[in-house]
């Protein structure tokens, strides 16, 4: 007689169901970041997606917050990319703005963000289609506002936790 198969954990390689959350303003967001900077460690990669000025810039402020980084976190739009280091011993935060790159990958590998990667937090905006193959863990933010209405401050975060690494992550904690 065969023993039972034993219970199967999450499969890593699945995302880990979204977790929602509402912010109803900028400083909300930060706050969001400064509680997310909690669960990350080098090694991670974390894309944010979203409409301009959904608050991904306003959210990696915060992520630069709670890891405790040099330098003002700003859009680095026009430079690609910035790199903060930790004022402690911290990861650094290496702050991506992938929204004038269309080369994908190729593009990306010019910023050598795969030697980067072990020992830093990577935050990338307009990440999609560009820089998933860096690692099969990685951390996806969808942040959604009502388009048209430049007022409205209500913006609705989707956190998607992609393999092993989040496989197990508690993300309903950021939700306190």
């Amino acid at each position: 007689m065969e023993a039972p198969a034993a219970p199967q954990g999450p499969d890593p390689a699945e995302p880990v169901p979204g977790t929602e959350i509402t912010v109803t303003s900028p400083e909300q967001m930060r706050e969001l970041g400064r509680r997310l900077a909690k669960l990350l460690r080098p090694g991670d990669l974390v894309m944010l997606s979203g409409e301009l000025g959904a608050g991904k810039t306003t959210l990696t402020r915060g992520l630069g917050e709670g890891l405790g980084v040099r330098g003002a976190v700003t859009s680095p739009t026009f430079v690609i990319a910035r790199v903060h280091p930790s004022l402690g011993d911290g990861p650094p935060l290496v702050h991506v703005d992938a929204y004038r790159l269309s080369g994908g990958l190729d593009e990306m590998e010019d910023l050598d963000l795969d030697v980067s990667l072990p020992d830093s937090v990577i935050v990338v905006e307009w990440g999609e289609g560009k820089v998933e193959e860096l690692t099969d863990d990685r951390l996806q933010l969808v942040i959604h506002r009502a388009v048209g209405d430049t007022t409205d401050e209500v913006r609705h975060v989707t956190l998607t936790g992609i393999g092993a690494r989040w496989s197990a992550a508690d993300l309903s904690v950021l939700t306190a």
